[in-house]
Order: structure tokens, then C-alpha cells, then sequence
């Protein structure tokens, strides 16, 4: 199978950017989710809590459990509120305050214009009752940017309408809550910085989805995909790869195959307009549950070592295309 190389030198580079940003290690929070973007939930934990990074942030109690040992401070972004000494739990909507368990350390999101997720800013003071009622502890209220990597003014109102909420969370009596707004799109365009956390993703991972405009930080690639070659063979003039034979060999060439297929998260793609490898080969013909087809003979060949240019030929965002692929595909930390 296919093997995901781990970048610990471009990782460790990409939260020193950030931290520049922040003005310090201690207020970024990893966001692990969803296998930590695809690069390994276990993998990247540890090189985040070796790195020194304290919080991070995902998705379920099933991930919480992985990293538990790793953090003291671990925010889950949806599972019903609990117990516990290290997670806390995010708070989408009043009915997560009616099913979460007595005790639970919780957060309040509230949508200031995203409307995915968060209670309503005018259900505020009926959230925080409800909190105070069924004896949770409230350690953070937070808010999500739909728009913080776009020009325009949608930025600026949902900080406005979350500086509100501040106001009334302290007005309320709250004490020792921390509040949180900035995912990585905020902190790389943000010129100062004085929140008490942010949640950094896609960033950590290396790319900023910013338009040129703006001014980022300097952020490398933290992963590249590796297929290994599964066998070879001579093809001659008029000789078809794959299935629908959509690869005709114009001239006699040496072709192999190679271990990574839609089976492993690789996208199918478009037979007529190829996906080009980082090392410049077209991949021949249909991809396979299991395989790919490239002309040459080497061991092994990088797939891409960039997920943002391999998305533009996708068609799709970095994002997918890095947690599309498979748990099972190993990943490997690159020796320094």
C-alpha cells in the first residue's frame, strides 16, 4: 500500500509561524480532527505535544480518547457533554445543555453569522441560565468565521457581534472563561492578536487558503503521498492500460503499477485530463480500486507533495483531498 510521508521539520516550522502571530505557543489549540487532517490523529498529537502545544481541539469522544494522554486540555466540537477532568465540550444548541451531564466543563458556541452551528445571540441569556441551572462549568464561549479567507466585510461583523457577546458573558457574572473566534484564515490575516486561544488547522498543515492580497506567513506542506511500484511491464505501440482500455500507447514504453487506488481515498478523477504526479507523470489510463499505471520503472514515486496544486488539478480543496485518504494507509514521520 501507499505510504503517507510526515514532515516533523515543516510541522515545527508552521506552528512557530503562527506562534509569531499569537505571541505564544500557549494560546494556539491543534485541531486534530477528522485524523488530524488526514495526517494521523496519533501521529500528529504527539509531535504537537512535544512541540509543547497544550489543547487541542476534535471532533468526538472517539478521537478525545486517542489523544487523551497528550494534552491536558482537549475540546470536543460535537459529542454529548460529560464529566471529565480533561475534555470540554462544545455547546451547538440549547438541547446540548438539557442532554449534557451534570458537572460537564462545556463551551458556548454561538453563531454570529455562520449559521452551521451555535445558539442564536438572542438566546444567550437563556443559555447562560440554563448553564448556571444544570451545574455545568463554563470555560469558553467561541464563534466560527464563514468568511475570514474572503475579501469583503463579513469578518468584521461577526467580530463585532461577538465582542457583544463577550460583554453580556462578563456582564453575567461569568468568571474564568476563555473566548475564542480565530481559525487559521483569522490568525494569518490578523495584524494583532489578543484572544485567548485559536484553533489552527488547515494552517498547521501547511497552507493558507488566503487570496493574494493579503499578507501570510510562510507555511510548508506538511504531508506527501508515496505510492510503491507493484510490478512492470514493456508495452508496445497500440497497447491499452486499465479498464475501457482509455490508454493507448502511442509508442513502445515501460509502464508500471503503483499500490494507491480510490480504495485508499485517491480520487478517480478524469481519464481524458490526468492527474500529473509531483514528479510530472500522467497517470495512465483509469485509476483502480488498488492501482495506478505510470510509465517508467521506479520503486517508489511521489504522488504529490503539495495537497493545494493536487487539488487545483482535482478540481476540489486541499482539505478533501487530504482526509480523503484512508486510515489504513500507513504514515511515516521523516526522519530529521
Amino acid at each position: 500500500m501507499a505510504k503517507i510521508i510526515i514532515s516533523k521539520d515543516n510541522f515545527y516550522h508552521n506552528l512557530n509561524q503562527i506562534a509569531l502571530k499569537t505571541g505564544s505557543i500557549n494560546k494556539i489549540a491543534i485541531v486534530l480532527k477528522d485524523n488530524a487532517y488526514g495526517h494521523g490523529l496519533a501521529i500528529m498529537g504527539q509531535l504537537a505535544s512535544d512541540f509543547g502545544i497544550t489543547r487541542a481541539v476534535v471532533r468526538n469522544d472517539s478521537e478525545a480518547e486517542v489523544i487523551r494522554e497528550m494534552f491536558p486540555h482537549i475540546l470536543v466540537l460535537g459529542d454529548r457533554p460529560r464529566r471529565d477532568s480533561v475534555v470540554h465540550y462544545v455547546l451547538n444548541t440549547l438541547a446540548d445543555i438539557d442532554r449534557a451531564q451534570e458537572g460537564a466543563q462545556v463551551e458556548l458556541k454561538v453563531d454570529t453569522g455562520m449559521h452551521r452551528n451555535g445558539i442564536a445571540p438572542e438566546e444567550l441569556d437563556v443559555a447562560l441560565a440554563a448553564i448556571v441551572k444544570k451545574k455545568l462549568r463554563l470555560t469558553g464561549v467561541m464563534t466560527h468565521f464563514r468568511a475570514a479567507d474572503e475579501m469583503g466585510s463579513a469578518l468584521f461583523w461577526q467580530q463585532k457581534r461577538f465582542e457583544t457577546v463577550k460583554e453580556k458573558v462578563c456582564a453575567a457574572g461569568f468568571e474564568e472563561v476563555r473566548f475564542h473566534s480565530h481559525n487559521s484564515a483569522a490568525i494569518l490575516r490578523s495584524k494583532g492578536f489578543d484572544e485567548d486561544m485559536v484553533r489552527v488547522g488547515i494552517a498547521a498543515y501547511g497552507y493558507s487558503e488566503l487570496p493574494v492580497p493579503f499578507d501570510t506567513a510562510d507555511l510548508k506542506p506538511v504531508m506527501r503521498l508515496v505510492a510503491s511500484r507493484v510490478s512492470t511491464r514493456r508495452l508496445q505501440a497500440g497497447e491499452r492500460i486499465g479498464y475501457g482500455g482509455n490508454f493507448e500507447a502511442s509508442t513502445a514504453m515501460t509502464v508500471s503499477t503503483y499500490d494507491l487506488g480510490y480504495g485508499d481515498g485517491w480520487c478517480r478523477g478524469n481519464t481524458f485530463a490526468p492527474f500529473v504526479t509531483a514528479e510530472g507523470l500522467p497517470i495512465l489510463g483509469r485509476v483502480s480500486m488498488d492501482f495506478i499505471s505510470l510509465e517508467g520503472d521506479k520503486d517508489e514515486v511521489c504522488i504529490f507533495d503539495d495537497a493545494k496544486k493536487a487539488a487545483a488539478q482535482l478540481g476540489t480543496i486541499s482539505y478533501e483531498v487530504m482526509t480523503a485518504l484512508s486510515q489504513d494507509v500507513k504514515r511515516i514521520v521523516e526522519a530529521c
